[in-house]
């Protein structure tokens, strides 16, 4: 009878255990692609016109109050030249027709996602229905260039503040 050595039992052991979370994971994926494929049937279409949608995806989610609601099928650039996405939502989710959709991050890098911010109206939003309140994504780039802008201008603006004191100062003495 053949033996097997620690470093084999061991090996093997490592191989079930990746195995197995590979399965899991493949499984994870199956079932979230066929709830979204299934949910086709019970989503409505919402269309939100944005002046860019930097970072955002289809697929990418569409949330409010933090609770994912539906994701964003698709995208296309209208005669002005602007970003029309199209949303679905969830069928049980009603939207006040008086409510913005914002493109914002998970975090400084992270994913972007549509988040909904619901108003107060009575009236909501139709099947094909338009958000009539957007606002655009924010670039990482034009906010760090925003920060350096105006970092450059208060420290210019200190220079011209001291240098005067200073002259005031020496010409008090002299007198």
């Amino acid at each position: 009878m053949d033996t097997f050595t620690k470093e084999e039992v061991k090996n093997f052991i490592i191989g079930i255990v990746v195995l197995a979370v590979f399965i899991i994971v493949l499984g994870i994926f199956k079932y979230q692609h066929n709830t979204w494929k299934d949910a086709d049937n019970t989503d409505y279409t919402v269309y939100a016109t944005f002046n860019r949608t930097d970072g955002l995806d289809i697929g990418d989610k569409v949330r409010m109050s933090g609770i994912d609601i539906g994701r964003i099928e698709g995208s296309v650039l209208d005669n002005n030249f602007r970003a029309t996405l199209t949303l679905k939502i969830r069928k049980d989710i009603k939207i006040p027709d008086d409510s913005s959709a914002s493109i914002v991050s998970n975090s400084l890098m992270g994913s972007k996602y549509i988040e909904i911010e619901p108003g107060g109206s009575e009236e909501y939003i139709e099947e094909n229905g338009e958000f009539s309140y957007t606002q655009d994504a924010i670039v990482l780039e034009e906010l760090v260039d925003r920060i350096i802008s105006l970092g450059k201008t208060k420290r210019k603006n200190q220079k011209c503040l001291t240098v005067p004191i200073a002259a005031t100062n020496t010409s008090e003495t002299e007198s």
